[in-house]
């Protein structure tokens, strides 16, 4: 899908790093990076839930931080690097965090899992949670209309015992 612009609108030169390929383009200044990325870079994995920054469908990674895609203008991202759902998977495939969202079917409709999982990579990788309940509250920008909570507790935390032996030893 392209995206056209008034003849006199302009566009602002971008260079990111997306998902660990460099990528030049021109953009509207008015451009969010949510639709950047699924209107024009033709990566869905991202969602548009509620475009306010209220439900976390849109989390994607910006330097490491999770960031609410539909609250940030393209342009100025202009020299970061962005990793979205479509990046985590590695050479030796899914992500630790992927594969525990199937091993702990941690979604339903599957709508808000990207968001989800980039949230919960960024919270492994902040080392803030040491229980259940801090798992919960820091995930608590990203909204699962069908109620897998549980299941996603699940998955971080299965994750972060494996990676982490002093979350295992907070948590018993």
């Amino acid at each position: 899908m392209n995206i056209h612009y008034p003849p006199d609108a302009g566009t602002l030169a971008v260079g990111i790093t997306l998902n660990g390929e460099p990528l030049q383009f021109d953009v509207a200044p008015w451009t969010t990076l949510l639709d950047l990325l699924r209107n024009e870079l033709a990566l869905p994995g991202t969602k548009k839930g509620c475009d306010h920054g209220q439900c976390g469908a849109c989390t994607v990674l910006i330097g490491g931080q999770r960031i609410n895609a539909c609250l940030q203008l393209a342009v100025m991202q202009d020299g970061k690097g962005i990793v979205t759902i479509e990046g985590l998977a590695g050479d030796e495939g899914l992500h630790p965090l992927q594969r525990a969202f199937i091993e702990h079917d941690a979604f339903q409709c599957g709508y808000c899992t990207p968001g989800q999982i980039c949230s919960g990579v960024a919270l492994i990788a902040e080392g803030h949670a040491g229980s259940r309940d801090e798992i919960r509250e820091l995930m608590s920008g990203n909204i699962c209309r069908c109620g897998a909570y549980p299941n996603i507790v699940a998955a971080i935390e299965d994750v972060m015992r494996r990676s982490d032996r002093s979350y295992q030893e907070a948590a018993e």
